[in-house]
């Protein structure tokens, strides 16, 4: 029989957590695995944006749950990750898309807090996800980890200054490369896409700035920034059987940025 292309992309049956899930890229990501039969779980520590973006889910018709999680705690994600496994049951997909940015404070006027705080989130949160998550999917030889890396890992932003954010979303890249080469022969693919400026609240300090979105504009070839949903059809191919012979990949979708 020919190979049945749509099949690949169904996750009827199968549980799906995503971290930071609850607005932009996140929740992005959370309806289009609904779409294709996935249940739902986000992992939120702001229990207003939790329980809002699993209000817009069930609108929807997805089946949906939050839990306060902060990903910075590695006992509680730890304890979310077995609790889900429990409660719910096996999670073979796991999007880390909880992150910040501290923009516009130039390396030499950052504080220890500052630096900790955007090192804390978008790179050990990731890892105690990946950690706790994949240990489960090692056991059954089963799991697709897509992290949520920038292009901000690959070039320096300009004109803002974050040294604290580029150099944590680098590390997430090779964080990825490293957990998908450790697992690679144990049936756990991990991936990670590397948006360019995508219009979310992270980014709204920017897209309010006349100078910062003018110049933004002007240095990606494509001459705009891009939609939650865009990120999140790419994050659905890395998740799904249709990207089986993918780990360890940084797939950028940068609206060509890193081209010039």
């Amino acid at each position: 029989m020919p190979t049945r292309y749509i099949d690949k992309y169904d996750f009827t049956g199968r549980i799906a957590v995503i971290t930071g899930g609850g607005r932009g890229i996140g929740l992005a990501c959370a309806e289009a695995l609904a779409q294709m039969g996935a249940r739902i779980v986000i992992l939120e520590r702001d229990e207003a944006i939790g329980a809002d973006g699993v209000a817009k889910l069930a609108a929807q018709g997805a089946k949906a749950e939050w839990r306060l999680v902060d990903v910075t705690d590695e006992a509680a994600v730890a304890a979310a990750a077995a609790a889900i496994e429990r409660d719910v049951g096996p999670v073979d997909t796991l999007i880390c898309c909880a992150g910040i940015a501290i923009s516009g404070v130039p390396a030499e006027d950052a504080t220890p807090e500052q630096w900790r705080k955007v090192l804390d989130i978008n790179l050990n949160g990731v890892f105690w996800a990946c950690q706790a998550f994949g240990r489960f999917m090692l056991q059954r030889q089963r799991g697709s980890i897509v992290n949520i890396g920038s292009m901000s890992g690959i070039i320096v932003n300009k004109p803002q200054e974050q040294a604290s954010y580029n150099a944590s979303k680098a590390a997430v890249h090779h964080l990825t490369k490293s957990l998908a080469a450790e697992w690679a022969t144990r049936g756990v693919r991990v991936n990670a896409v590397a948006p360019t400026y995508i219009d979310t609240p992270l980014t709204r300090f920017g897209m309010e700035d006349d100078a910062l979105r003018t110049t933004w504009i002007e240095m990606t070839p494509m001459a705009r920034v891009g939609q939650p949903d865009e990120i999140a059809s790419v994050v659905l191919f890395l998740a799904s059987e249709a990207a089986s012979l993918l780990t360890g990949s940084i797939v950028v979708a940068d609206a060509g940025y890193t081209s010039w």
